[in-house]
């Protein structure tokens, strides 16, 4: 027998092999992107948490400021001593305050903006401050306080050695956009003033002060502590923080190849335009004096509101990739392995196939010859005993066969026609159903990850709370900071909910009751109160088995999104009724509102999607919703079209107690 140059082993095998390398190639290259994608959004998130948290200490140092000054202008000691001119008291008072609370200066201006007294050159008085923009806004509206920059001519005045500490040259750095100066004469400062008024509200004057960010490392270190709390890799500071005088480094714990704090070098050229030309956030990975970093800038601002600098945490990028890379060096091992695996059971497998077919050559060939008597000796059972014992028969019934070939191919075609309907169904259901679970395995991780920091911050913002005087500026700012904590903590708990969804506590209910107990949790609310609800209930309704408090749950969120459609203002209408075929309750929510575009309706049941503006919608609502009406073996559907409103159906099967038990 003749083979040909390569045998049908070798061409099944190489052809397995072949679908199982490429199938491989391609499951490691979108592999490798989905994860290396998965770790850097996440790294970008917490840059972007680390960066809110910059900010807390950084507004936390400006707001220090501003009380200490506003207490010490409100002293009756430093009203009497300047009612009675007495400068050198004052003097001393006020220098003993700056020392005492590390100010850079504290200086005190009479009611026209003159400065009476320098706390920290005592001989530079007489300088007219009205011109400047702090100083004018309190002597207009009271306590203020912001960032600013100071002129050199301004901190000569306090002394030569704020003028030298503000001072700063320009370190080449690549990248950074061009600038025609080479070196740095302001600083900038964070300020607070307080008039200083007597027992009859007359101003007496202004008590200014401030502290010097240039070469001042309290605020940055103390973010790279509390954030990144001295965490190291590999021996190098996993995170920094740096505040950026415009484009320039007057302040941070980056380092260059010498160990020392990178001053004097610039952001890039990409940051300073989105950041300082356009004043946008930026959140990308960049390359920061000597290493790539996963960083977030965001724009400091004056009491103008005028862009004067930047604030910048990063964390080091090499940890999540080095975290990418192992976890697909794992992959390709067990991808190899796998393959080396299944080839072996293919070679071994395919002599089953192989030898039988072998025979099967050696009979045709007889048969070409013109030995139509030459019968196939088979005894397996098999499809290749059947294709044998078909092989014999084939000269005998060659024209019934044809006949019968062409009936079964019709049938096949409908079967085929048939299948590939279900399996397109199916094939849908499968993609929303493996959407589902990963967000949902995504969203367990995150939540888990999330609520115990969350937990920890809402104790300690209630215990500061209590302990924080309500007349205290700091009051106010904890009570947002419990009430945006708490949101957090709810938005948690919704995707806990989603990710981790509990078994519903079936009983028998009556489907129109519920429907009205969800509306009368909802109606009484300032939403509801130009919305006209309108009830079409059938009476006779069968019970169905089901959890009615995940019905609510359900309910509760198709009406509140109507409301939220209609801005409050509309017809809502609910009814309930049998379907046609007597099988399905439906429950259908129809309002008057803007509708949903058509893009939007595939997308909206989606985890994480909402057409709401955001802080408003987590976009877990319908999604947990559709999860529940599933796990009643139910259904959630929508119509809708733009600016004609939409109707919600809930389907939700009949069925007795105790065919579900």
């Amino acid at each position: 027998m003749k083979l040909t140059h390569f045998s049908l082993r070798t061409k099944i095998i190489l052809s397995f092999l072949i679908v199982i390398v490429i199938g491989g190639l391609l499951s490691l290259s979108v592999g490798w992107r989905l994860v290396k994608g998965t770790i850097i959004k996440q790294a970008q998130a917490k840059v972007k948490h680390d960066l809110a948290a910059s900010w807390m200490v950084f507004n936390g140092e400006l707001n220090n400021i501003k009380e200490i000054v506003s207490l010490n202008a409100a002293r009756e000691g430093v009203h009497d001593n300047i009612k009675c001119g007495e400068q050198d008291i004052l003097s001393r008072k006020l220098s003993r305050i700056r020392n005492r609370y590390r100010f850079d200066i504290l200086t005190l201006t009479d009611s026209r903006g003159k400065v009476i007294v320098r706390s920290r050159n005592p001989e530079a008085i007489g300088d007219d401050q009205s011109h400047d923009e702090i100083i004018k806004n309190a002597i207009k509206r009271g306590v203020v306080a912001s960032p600013q920059i100071v002129p050199r001519e301004e901190l000569l005045k306090e002394g030569q050695e704020l003028a030298d500490q503000a001072y700063m040259e320009f370190i080449e750095t690549p990248k950074a956009a061009p600038r025609p100066e080479k070196k740095e004469i302001n600083g900038i400062m964070l300020k607070a003033a307080a008039p200083v008024k007597d027992e009859d509200g007359k101003l007496l004057g202004i008590l200014y002060g401030g502290i010097l960010l240039n070469r001042n490392y309290e605020i940055v270190d103390r973010v790279k502590e509390i954030v990144y709390k001295e965490e190291k890799y590999k021996g190098r500071e996993i995170g920094t923080a740096t505040i950026f005088q415009h484009d320039l480094r007057i302040s941070t714990n980056v380092k260059n190849e010498r160990g020392e704090r990178a001053i004097g070098t610039r952001v890039s050229k990409e940051v300073n335009n989105a950041v300082l030309v356009e004043g946008k956030p930026w959140i990308d990975r960049a390359f920061v004096v000597n290493d790539w970093y996963i960083t977030a800038y965001e724009p400091i601002k004056n009491i103008n509101n005028k862009i004067i600098g930047i604030l910048y945490v990063g964390m080091l990028e090499k940890p999540y990739v080095d975290t990418t890379e192992r976890v697909m060096l794992t992959f390709t091992g067990l991808a190899f392995l796998c393959v080396v695996f299944l080839l072996i059971i293919l070679y071994f497998s395919t002599t089953r196939i192989i030898n039988p077919l072998q025979k099967m050559v050696i009979a045709t060939q007889e048969i070409a010859k013109g030995d139509l008597s030459h019968k196939v000796e088979m005894q397996s059972k098999d499809e290749i005993g059947y294709l044998a014992d078909s092989f014999n028969k084939m000269t005998a019934n060659l024209k019934t066969a044809n006949k019968k070939l062409v009936e079964w191919g019709k049938t096949l075609e409908k079967k085929v026609d048939e299948r590939t309907k279900e399996l397109t169904e199916m094939q849908a259901h499968l993609i929303q159903s493996e959407k589902l679970a990963s967000l949902g395995k995504l969203a367990a991780g995150i939540a888990h990850e999330i609520n115990n920091p969350l937990g920890g911050i809402l104790i300690y913002s209630h215990l500061l709370l209590e302990d924080v005087d309500k007349k205290s500026p700091l009051h106010e700012n904890l009570k947002k900071i419990v009430k945006e904590t708490t949101r957090c903590k709810d938005i948690v708990k919704g995707l806990l909910e989603f990710a981790r969804p509990k078994e519903p506590e079936m009983s028998l209910i009556n489907i129109s009751e519920t429907v009205e107990k969800s509306l009368a949790i909802m109606e009484g609310q300032a939403l509801f109160q130009n919305i006209n609800i309108k009830r079409s209930f059938v009476s006779d309704l069968p019970k169905i088995v089901a959890d009615s408090a995940q019905l609510q749950q359900v309910f509760i969120n198709i009406i509140l999104n109507a409301a939220e459609a209609m801005d409050g203002n509309g017809v809502l209408t609910l009814s309930t009724a049998l379907n046609e075929d007597n099988t399905h309750i439906e429950v259908k929510f129809s309002d008057t509102g803007h509708g949903i575009k058509e893009e939007d309706k595939k997308r909206l049941f989606e985890p994480f999607f909402s057409t709401k503006e955001v802080g408003k919608g987590t976009g877990l609502g319908l999604a947990i919703s559709y999860s529940i009406i599933q796990k009643h073996q139910g259904t959630i559907g929508v119509k809708s079209k733009a600016g004609k409103g939409s109707i919600f159906t809930v389907k939700l099967p009949i069925m007795s107690e105790s065919s579900h038990d």
